[in-house]
Order: structure tokens, then sequence, then C-alpha cells
């Protein structure tokens, strides 16, 4: 009968955090940077010297670019959330089979 020592328990030497918060100052200056610059744009194409229908183009223009960057920033964020959730996953299967190793087991 062969004794084998007891197998530590291993921490996890580095604890990334997946999801990064960001301050309620910066939230509340990104909020307010978006709400200037959608009332002055706004407020650029109504008083622009121009018929209707150019005005109307340009407030379409501008709403399909603010949706079109939404959904990039969305997507960039949920990849890069993606990108981090595999590493970690990766990271615990290495975690593990470290754990698992025995340098003094006989091949």
């Amino acid at each position: 009968m062969r004794f084998a020592p007891p197998r530590p328990n291993l921490v996890p030497m580095s604890e990334t955090p997946v999801k990064q918060q960001s301050t309620a100052a910066f939230y509340g200056q990104a909020v307010a940077s978006f709400g200037v610059a959608m009332a002055a744009t706004a407020l650029g194409i109504v008083n622009l010297d121009a018929d209707a229908w150019v005005r109307g183009f340009l407030g379409i223009a501008v709403l399909y670019l603010v949706t079109s960057a939404f959904t990039l920033a969305k997507v960039v964020r949920d990849r890069q959330e993606a990108g981090q959730i595999v590493s970690r996953v990766d990271q615990a299967r290495v975690e593990r089979l470290l754990a698992e190793h025995d340098p003094f087991q006989k091949l």
C-alpha cells in the first residue's frame, strides 16, 4: 500500500474581477455629456437655414449614428467580457491541473 501525501488547497494567485464598476461621477459626466451633445445637435439642426426635408434628413442621420454608436459600444463590451470569462476558465483549469499534479509520482 502506497502512502500519498495530502494535496494542498491552492488559492488562486490573481483574483481579477470580471466586472469593473465605474464611479458615479464618471457615469454622471458621461450622461451629462451625451445630453449636452444631443441637445446642441438638435438645436443646430432646428436653427439650420435649410428646407425641412434637409433638417429631417440630418435628424434621422444623427439618430442612426447614435444608435449605431450604442450598438458598437455594447458589442465591444460583450466581446471584452467574454474574453475575460474565457481567460478565467482557462486559468482555473491550469490551477486545477497544477493542484492535481504530483511531482513525486512515478510515471
